[in-house]
């Protein structure tokens, strides 16, 4: 994975900081924290957790473990464009893994990277629930079904040039 530089604004410091403040001293304040932080940037960068955990006076290893462990935090920047693969089951016995190499050869990036004009981000998940479209991929919320990897570049074109 190539290395992101982080690239926050002085405004989303603050908004961080006010968050923190906010929250400094309550039981269980790491997730809200963390949830706004989310928020603000889009994502955790370690420049963040870092904030977070010296302005709640909490271990980093404890901002990274929660960090981690929920799904719906992310480590690394998402594109305008986030991709879902489906990896379940279902999705995989019927040829995801081939649509996701498809995407990343397509966006020459690999899954949990974003391309670095942040135009497209891919990540994989375990079951969206539409196994009877298997295999399936979502992106920002439409949800294409019943692929193959040939179908990728022209899905993928309708983004690139729309």
């Amino acid at each position: 994975m190539s290395k992101v530089i982080f690239e926050g604004t002085e405004e989303q410091r603050e908004k961080l900081l006010s968050c923190i403040q906010a929250h400094r001293g309550e039981p269980g304040a790491l997730m809200p924290v963390l949830h706004e932080a989310q928020n603000i940037y889009g994502y955790l960068p370690s420049e963040v957790q870092t904030a977070i955990a010296e302005g709640l006076d909490v271990p980093l290893a404890e901002v990274y473990g929660v960090a981690t462990f929920y799904s719906q935090f992310s480590l690394a920047p998402k594109g305008k464009h986030a991709i879902s693969v489906c990896l379940g089951t279902a999705c995989y016995v019927k040829g995801s893994d081939k649509v996701l190499e498809a995407i990343e050869k397509e966006l020459g990036i690999s899954c949990g990277e974003c391309t670095p004009d942040k135009k497209f981000s891919i990540d994989s998940c375990r079951c969206v629930g539409a196994c009877g479209l298997a295999p399936v991929m979502i992106i920002d919320g439409e949800v294409y079904g019943k692929l193959s990897a040939g179908d990728v570049a022209g899905i993928l074109d309708k983004y690139i040039k729309g």
